[in-house]
């Protein structure tokens, strides 16, 4: 899944009473999450059409984003926004469908979500993982970003890794609850106790300006683009990706669907194929402040799955 700054400064407090929202319906997109989408089987199974010919047919794709800034979230006016639902909203439109309708959800409703078909897709910048991906089914990649965390104005507690937690007993981190950080965390032997597991950014943010954490564990861009929003006095640590097993962790996120949707996925990866190409994808990152060091390396969402 994953903080640089976006192009355009945005409508700070709308957008701020948006992500406190949370799972709250959207007024443009919550019926779209609200209830099931039509489960018509993913390759015309059950003598139905496929799912990419029922979202031709509706017009509009219903997708889950978890309100991470600037991977997926919902802005001032309902709209969804961010790097994850502009690639999904791009790709889509290649395919004949020209609309999404994006509904937040805690981060650790998102799979859920998408295999109970309250969803067609997910636009969150979801980290390809061998675990994952026994669950759902990934594009190629579109994004990736360095681990930091976002700490008091000065650091003054000196974190830079996971392992100043595991080090220092009176240290509290705050992790999206089912994210790859609290794998790295739990990795690097952060105790349980010492873990606040969040549903969203905005909770996290709201824990540490209370004093009640001392570090925010998100991708540096998420960072970095959530203080261009909200201010505050803090700190971004040095970005980097955790070595595990002798292994650096380079974590991609991509767009995801249903393990059955193979021939929309076969779809998706032919344009997302496209947009790499031909410089499309940088384009639809950059106003989120994805940068050329973000985008894919070759790195294949099989060899992510393999781990």
């Amino acid at each position: 899944m994953k903080k640089q700054v976006p192009a355009v400064g945005r409508g700070t407090w709308g957008r701020r009473d948006a992500l406190r929202l949370g799972g709250v319906g959207l007024a443009t997109a919550g019926l779209a999450a609200c209830s099931r989408v039509d489960d018509q089987g993913g390759n015309g199974e059950n003598g139905g059409g496929s799912t990419l010919e029922r979202l031709r047919d509706q017009g509009f794709v219903a997708v889950g984003l978890a309100n991470e800034i600037p991977f997926g979230f919902v802005d001032d006016t309902g709209e969804p926004a961010g790097q994850s639902p502009a690639v999904a909203q791009a790709v889509f439109e290649e395919l004949g469908v020209p609309e999404i309708q994006a509904s937040p959800v805690s981060w650790d409703g998102l799979i859920p979500g998408l295999n109970a078909n309250r969803f067609d897709a997910l636009a969150a910048g979801v980290f390809i993982t061998p675990e994952r991906c026994e669950q759902v089914a990934f594009t190629e990649p579109t994004a990736t970003s360095p681990e930091a965390f976002l700490v008091k104005s000065g650091n003054p507690e000196d974190i830079q890794h996971f392992e100043d937690f595991t080090n220092n007993s009176d240290l509290v981190l705050a992790v999206l609850n089912g994210s790859v950080e609290q794998t790295y965390a739990e990795y690097f032997g952060v105790p349980e106790g010492q873990m606040e597991l969040i549903p969203d950014q905005t909770t996290g943010y709201e824990l540490l300006e209370a004093g009640r954490v001392d570090a925010i564990s998100m991708l540096s861009v998420s960072h970095h683009f959530l203080l261009q929003e909200r201010g505050g006095d803090f700190d971004v640590t040095e970005p980097f990706f955790p070595v595990m097993d002798d292994f650096e962790e380079k974590g991609w996120g991509g767009l995801c669907v249903r393990q059955e949707d193979t021939e929309l996925l076969d779809e998706m990866n032919r344009v997302i194929a496209e947009f790499t190409e031909s410089g499309r994808l940088l384009e639809l990152g950059e106003e989120w402040g994805f940068t050329e060091d973000d985008l894919p390396d070759g790195t294949s969402t099989d060899e992510l799955c393999e781990g």
